[in-house]
C-alpha cells in the first residue's frame, strides 16, 4: 500500500492548528461533496479528506501519525506500518464497518494498518470483565435511528442505534464481549460521530453555515437549506449579512423533552468579477455606495 500525507490532502501544514485544520477540512468537504460536485474523481477526493481530518483532528492519532510521518515517509511511497505501530482506532476493538452512512465510503488500507485491529485503547476490558469500544456513527444515523452492522472477531453482530443518542452514550450487547470463560462478558460500544462535511454539533442543536450572494443578503431571498431530515425552505430577512444567524425550530437532533434546533448562520460571498460588464457592475455599485466596511 503507499503512505498518505494527510496535510497535503487537507492543503495545511504540518504545523496547523485545530482552527485551520477544521477550516480546511469544511472547506474541501463542501467542494467535494458528491450531492454538490460534478468534478471528476470528487466521490473520491470527499473520501480522502475525510479520511484526513479523522486523523488530524484526534489529537492521539495525530500524534501517532506525525511520529510516523516523521521517520521520512512520502506521499506515493511503498508502506508497511513498523511492528507493533498503533496505539488508539477509530472503531476500534478489531470492528471494520461495513457500511458508511452518510460518509461516501469507508477508510483506506492505509488507514486501517494503522489504526484499525484489535490494537490499544480502541478496545479494553472494562472493570467487571466486559469489553468496551468506540462505535462512530454519521449525524445521519444519529437522527434517523437504525440498525448498524460491525464484524466483531469475525462475527457479525446487528447495533440497534436509537435516534438522538449522543456521543459518550453506551450500547450494551449482552454476551458479545469476550466468550471464552465461566462466562460470556458483555460489549460495550461508546458512541461517537464522524465529522460531517455540511453539519456541526452543539448539544443537541446542529449548526451549519448558509453561503449568499450579496444582492440574497440585501434583497432578501427564500432558499433551500439542508437539515438531518431533508431539505426544508428558509426565508431570508432583506438587509442580512455575515454572522446572522436563523433557527430553525425542531430541526436539530431529536431529544426530551424536545428536539434540539438547527441554528443557520449567513455568509456572504462576493462573486468575482471576470468580464467588463461585470467590473462595470461592481464600479456601479461603488459609485451609488457611500460605505466603507471597516467602519460598518
Amino acid at each position: 500500500m503507499q503512505f498518505k500525507d494527510y496535510y497535503d490532502t487537507l492543503g495545511v501544514e504540518a504545523t496547523a492548528g485545530e482552527a485551520e485544520i477544521k477550516t480546511a477540512y469544511r472547506r474541501l468537504a463542501r467542494k467535494y461533496h458528491p450531492d454538490v460536485s460534478k468534478e471528476a474523481g470528487a466521490e473520491e477526493r470527499f473520501k480522502a479528506v475525510n479520511e484526513a481530518y479523522e486523523v488530524l483532528r484526534d489529537k492521539d492519532k495525530r500524534a501517532e501519525y506525525d511520529q510516523l510521518r516523521a521517520q521520512g515517509y512520502r506521499p506515493g511511497e511503498e508502506f508497511r506500518p513498523p511492528p507493533g505501530f498503533g496505539g488508539g482506532g477509530f472503531g476500534g476493538g478489531g470492528f471494520r464497518y461495513e457500511q458508511d452512512f452518510g460518509g461516501g465510503g469507508g477508510f483506506s488500507d492505509f488507514f486501517e494498518s494503522l489504526f484499525g485491529g484489535g490494537r490499544g485503547p480502541g478496545r479494553q476490558q472494562a472493570p467487571q470483565g466486559d469489553v468496551r469500544a468506540k462505535l462512530a456513527i454519521s449525524l445521519e444515523q444519529a437522527y434517523t435511528g437504525g440498525k448498524q452492522r460491525i464484524t466483531v472477531d469475525g462475527r457479525t453482530l446487528e447495533v440497534n442505534v436509537p435516534a438522538g443518542i449522543a456521543p459518550g452514550q453506551v450500547i450494551r450487547l449482552a454476551g458479545q464481549g469476550h466468550r471464552g470463560g465461566p462466562r460470556p462478558t458483555d460489549l460495550l460500544l461508546e458512541i461517537d460521530y464522524r465529522p460531517h462535511a455540511q453539519f456541526e454539533v452543539d448539544g443537541r442543536n446542529v449548526l451549519c453555515t448558509l453561503p449568499l450572494a450579496p444582492w440574497q443578503a440585501a434583497l432578501g431571498a427564500t432558499l433551500s437549506v439542508p437539515t438531518l431530515g431533508g431539505a426544508v425552505e428558509l426565508r431570508i430577512p432583506p438587509d442580512s449579512d455575515t454572522g446572522r444567524k436563523l433557527r430553525l425550530r425542531g430541526r436539530g437532533l431529536p431529544g426530551k423533552p424536545a428536539a434540539g434546533d438547527q441554528i443557520v448562520e449567513l455568509e456572504v460571498r462576493a462573486p468575482k468579477a471576470t468580464t467588463d460588464a461585470q467590473k462595470a457592475l461592481y464600479q456601479q455599485m461603488a459609485d451609488a455606495f457611500d460605505f466603507d466596511p471597516r467602519k460598518a
